[in-house]
């Protein structure tokens, strides 16, 4: 089957859950307010594009690649972002809404993800070595064996990490931070 190759284009306000987007390969492209909610993007590839205030929510993501990806202010509640292709898999998130989203098994090595909100967000089993957490809120987010080493929370909030059931070796925590790392412990540091 022959797939859709575009490069260096521009999507702006388009409603790709409704009309077809064109399955194939996305590079260097811009995404602009785009409503791809519901969309099926399995088997998409996606390289070095920008995705600025689109919502994505829900869209399914079997075998789909995102390289060296953008996110700005976009809506991304309920991706299972674990679906996805893992070669090359390379993504930031700025001021998006990540919610109840699963990162679960992943590697995501020195990503940044910056004043978003990452509530109720499954890394069980990520690799998240070296990443960068600025100002998001970690409400109901699970860690379970996932992977913290080099990693840094000290401008992060609402997190609950138990430090014997994850690997956080030189992670960075902030001092009003540490209450996040003794949650399992019932004890309270004022």
């Amino acid at each position: 089957m022959n797939m859709n190759y575009s490069s260096e284009m521009t999507y702006e306000g388009k409603t790709f859950s409704k009309e077809n987007m064109l399955k194939g390969e996305y590079e260097n492209c811009t995404f602009a307010e785009c409503d791809l909610a519901d969309a099926d993007l399995s088997g998409f590839r996606f390289m070095d594009c920008l995705f600025r205030g689109c919502d994505l929510s829900l869209a399914k993501l079997n075998d789909t690649a995102f390289r060296d990806i953008e996110f700005i202010k976009c809506k991304l509640i309920g991706l299972l972002f674990s679906d996805c292709s893992k070669f090359g898999l390379s993504m930031n998130f700025y001021e998006c809404n990540l919610e109840n989203s699963s990162f679960a098994k992943l590697k995501l090595t020195k990503r940044d993800f910056r004043d978003t909100r990452i509530i109720g967000v499954d890394f069980t089993g990520c690799v998240l070595t070296g990443s960068t957490f600025w100002n998001c809120d970690f409400s109901g987010a699970v860690f379970d064996g996932t992977i913290l080493e080099k990693t840094d929370f000290r401008n992060s909030f609402n997190y609950s990490i138990d430090p014997e059931n994850n690997k956080i070796k030189k992670g960075k925590f902030s001092l009003s931070g540490l209450q996040g790392l003794l949650t399992k412990y019932d004890i309270f540091v004022e």
